[in-house]
């Protein structure tokens, strides 16, 4: 018998294994969805839910992406009973961390734009040697340049881009 069908079939136990198996993905679901003070209220409440609506399980369809909806569901509704409750307040640990998140996303914006600025040649030695986490002589080997043409395309590349940044 599967967790799956155990669970529906109303054992205990099961509920046990379930938030086991699938706590850690619930909570990291809904920390993505609702402010960090509201995680563990959320997947509290998630799995309070799973236990007294597992007669609606349908084992076939999997108890993951059916455990996953009840989270998606439930972080909403904790969005929307906060946001009827209260202004919207943010504590400032997620303020900084939002900030910081956003100076990430645009740093990375500004090195794509300069990266797509830069001569093809030089833009797929960089990509190579940075993103594909190559060596210059594997990047020689695979274009099947010269060493030498590699490391000047890198040099000037990365000096181009020094100035477009």
């Amino acid at each position: 018998m599967t967790l799956a069908e155990r669970l529906a079939a109303g054992d205990e136990g099961a509920l046990d294994e379930c938030y086991g198996a699938l706590g850690p993905l619930v909570r990291r679901h809904v920390a993505g969805l609702v402010p960090r003070h509201a995680v563990d209220d959320v997947v509290q409440v998630v799995f309070l839910e799973v236990w007294r609506s597992r007669r609606r399980l349908d084992a076939r369809r999997g108890l993951e992406p059916w455990v996953l909806a009840i989270a998606r569901r439930r972080a909403i509704d904790k969005l929307r009973s906060e946001a009827r409750h209260y202004r919207r307040s943010v504590p400032l640990d997620d303020v900084a961390a939002t900030r910081d998140d956003t100076l990430a996303v645009d740093a990375r914006c500004d090195v794509r734009k300069a990266l797509a600025g830069l001569p093809a040649p030089q833009r797929q030695a960089i990509v190579l040697a940075h993103f594909g986490e190559l060596s210059q002589r594997e990047i020689a080997d695979r274009l099947a340049i010269p060493l030498g043409t590699v490391k000047a395309r890198t040099a000037r590349g990365l000096h181009r881009l020094k100035e477009l940044l």
